[in-house]
């Protein structure tokens, strides 16, 4: 007869093999499983320039993803240019990859043709930063998918949050830098301009410029110029991550100090934590670029794998300030 104490002991006994039966299935199916990109080839436009950034930021994360997954990444730089955007999708259709990643900054009308083209071949698009809305409903259920903000929405309350924490408010001035000629990323401009219009506030816009759009370095005598002419002005929004980055070193060889200004912009680099630091950056909205770059990769390897249809991913992450 097995007494309480003899009925413990077996069950911990049945629990342990049991446990240890789960552990090694487990890691046997874990060696089973082999990385689900293994042969395929992902064509990766990364929007801006070699080492600039935010493009670093969004090409790190997709080569992360290319390793965990075992792809082959091909990545290319656009200088922030919708016309060489265009000329290297051209140039990947040529070389067959899996699929593209593309950033939607030429528009819908620009990429359709080269679009169409791909999936006709039996390639996958996906894009990050800058929505493709009628080529991403066209192709959504082929893997199309969107990682990234909404430029509207995050321009809107961007504008909004500055608001909110006063630093500007009715009647005064605000400069807005921006790309508002582009038809998809100049939305988060447009947004901007809007919200600060209706809050009562005088808004100066100016477009970035294609040199400054590649090389934001080339952008410090432009806004000391600005300033120099608008000493009234409260508050700046820089709507570009190279731009806000090197906001700190423009705002001081401009002479003015640090909180002096409101200055704002997107994105968040090493440089632009400086400037947060500093206290010159008062505040910037997040869009987690990262996460564009590797997400994107495996939205292509899971459409080509396991037919998934298009990842519809806000990546935007809130706000940093000191």
């Amino acid at each position: 007869m097995i007494n309480a104490e003899g009925v413990f002991f077996l069950m911990k006994k049945l629990f342990g093999a049991a446990a240890a039966l789960c552990l090694l299935a487990g890691a046997a199916g874990a060696a089973e499983m082999a990385q689900s990109g293994k042969g395929m080839t992902v064509w990766f436009d990364a929007g801006g320039s070699v080492g600039e950034p935010y493009a670093t930021t969004v090409v790190n994360g997709a080569k992360q993803a290319a390793v965990d997954l075992a792809v082959d990444l091909k990545i290319v730089y656009s200088d922030w240019n919708p016309e060489k955007m265009l000329e290297n999708f051209k140039t990947g259709l040529a070389a067959n990859p899996t699929g593209f990643v593309v950033m939607g900054h030429p528009g819908d009308d620009a990429y359709a043709p080269l679009i169409d083209e791909a999936f006709e071949k039996g390639m996958i698009v996906t894009c990050v930063d800058t929505g493709l809305p009628r080529l991403q409903s066209k192709y959504q259920s082929r893997g199309f998918g969107y990682i990234g903000t909404d430029n509207w929405r995050q321009g809107a309350e961007m504008a909004r949050e500055i608001l909110r924490r006063g630093g500007a408010k009715k009647g005064d001035r605000v400069f807005i830098w921006g790309l508002k000629r582009l038809e998809g990323r100049g939305r988060r401009a447009r947004a901007l301009i809007e919200e600060f219009e209706k809050a009562g506030l005088t808004v100066d816009y100016l477009e970035i410029s294609d040199e400054i759009n590649k090389d934001a370095a080339l952008g410090a005598p432009v806004l000391a110029a600005y300033l120099a002419s608008h000493p009234d002005c409260r508050a700046i929004v820089v709507d570009h991550g190279g731009l806000t980055g090197q906001l700190a070193n423009f705002l001081q060889a401009a002479g003015v100090k640090p909180g002096e200004i409101y200055a704002t912009g997107f994105s968040l680099t090493p440089a632009t934590v400086r400037g947060i630091e500093s206290g010159y950056v008062s505040l910037t909205s997040e869009a987690q670029p990262y996460l564009m770059g590797y997400l994107s990769v495996l939205q292509i390897v899971n459409t080509a794998k396991y037919k998934f249809g298009g990842l519809n991913v806000d990546t935007g992450g809130g706000y940093i300030s000191q």
